[in-house]
């Protein structure tokens, strides 16, 4: 939302030249990627928010669309950067956190700690939208504090190849309920009585959870926001769980989780920089329209001067989401990093859209306006993949 010299704001091919490592190659992708969102995603997007999730078929087309294959890691995960500001630019924060979770989030465990025979198995029918995943973390007592996780696999033998029986109970998981492949996190050992709350995650295991399997009831857990990422709680009942099924090696969990969650939350952020980008387009708009007293909105200096901030900061979280970009294609990543621009990105989509409701007066405060759902989804930002809290706490012990 910068300003030349000449008071023309740049095009999106000058501000990437901003950025040395995107060149024209990443500029032709987003054009390729804008188009096929235009496509696949918009002209549903309301429908998949009513239905409270995106249906089969459709996940089908957007991987067949190459929205759900982009890289993880290296040099194309600077093309991953522009997909995913260009995910978040579609007003719908549920579509976004919902592609999101299942094409990096949640598959980032399976290509981080699985071995090639599990990577074989989920990776290819995830890529192409014939199996959703999920992540199985949260539990109503333990989210952003996962000291409280109860959730327990317990071995079914003495044997370690016999595998784990799986009980627990997990909230807020994304991609629920037409999710074919859960990444749990369980305990695999009992801590000690009086370990007190200090165990943390030790003695806790990922798992690969078939979500069809015998056992796991799943019930629709609707938001006020995120309407379309198919929020879900999911009830394990004595779920048999192979031993291949074991994600990394056993009672390792807690390095796997903070590891994933860098990376969870430079997706986060860059999701929120295109989220901002798409209501600060739409407040730019409206107050240069909308006529208060003969005269257009953006004429009054309170208005100008509070835009120019959201302007501003838009512009540095957004040069400071490309940068985190870069750096995890270096393989460089740092928690701090991951944690600014999580913490920075989200605070920012919310303050945008309360200005943008403000702005649009009781128009924007219809249910069923573009308006009201950008408010409602902007607060979920701030909670998921850490609470804004815990991010400054993070921040404050990296410093």
């Amino acid at each position: 939302m910068s300003t030349s010299l000449t008071g023309r704001r740049p095009t999106d091919r000058e501000l990437a030249l901003e950025f040395p490592f995107f060149g024209s190659d990443h500029d032709a992708f987003r054009a390729r990627i804008r188009a096929r969102i235009v496509e696949s995603v918009l002209p549903r997007a309301e429908a998949w928010e009513e239905q409270h999730g995106i249906p089969a078929d459709a996940w089908k087309e957007l991987g067949a669309a190459g929205l759900l294959d982009v890289g993880h890691t290296g040099e194309d995960f600077l093309r991953s950067a522009v997909l995913l500001e260009e995910l978040g630019s579609t007003g719908y924060a549920g579509i976004r956190a919902s592609i999101g979770v299942h094409a990096y989030m949640a598959l980032s465990y399976v290509l981080l700690f699985g071995t090639p025979e599990q990577q074989a198995a989920h990776v290819p029918a995830a890529h192409r939208g014939e199996r959703i995943t999920a992540l199985a973390i949260s539990e109503t007592g333990a989210g952003s504090d996962l000291r409280g996780l109860r959730t327990y696999a317990a071995p079914s033998g003495s044997d370690a190849a016999a595998g784990f029986v799986l009980d627990g109970h997990k909230s807020y998981v994304a991609n629920g309920m037409g999710a074919g492949l859960l990444v749990v996190l369980a305990r695999t050992r009992r801590p000690a009585p009086d370990a007190g709350a200090e165990h943390g995650l030790t003695g806790a295991s990922m798992l690969l959870v078939d979500a069809d399997s015998p056992g796991i009831t799943r019930r629709p857990q609707p938001m006020l926001g995120w309407r379309a990422a198919d929020i879900t709680e999911i009830t394990f009942d004595g779920v048999e769980v192979p031993a291949d099924a074991l994600l990394g090696r056993r009672d390792r969990a807690l390095m796997q989780v903070m590891r994933a969650l860098d990376f969870e939350r430079l997706v986060a952020g860059l999701l929120a920089v295109g989220g901002v980008r798409h209501t600060l387009r739409l407040l730019d708009e409206h107050v240069r329209a909308r006529r208060v007293k003969g005269v257009p909105l953006a004429s009054h200096q309170s208005v100008r001067h509070r835009l120019g901030e959201l302007y501003g900061e838009f512009d540095m979280v957004r040069r400071y989401a490309f940068h985190a970009a870069w750096l995890h294609s270096k393989g460089r990543l740092d928690t701090c990093t991951a944690s600014v621009l999580k913490l920075r990105s989200t605070e920012l989509a919310l303050a945008a859209a309360q200005v943008c409701a403000q702005y649009h007066g009781a128009q924007g405060y219809l249910e069923g306006s573009a308006v009201a759902r950008l408010h409602r989804d902007a607060t979920a930002g701030t909670i998921a993949a850490g609470a804004s809290e815990l991010m400054r706490d993070m921040i404050f012990e990296a410093s």
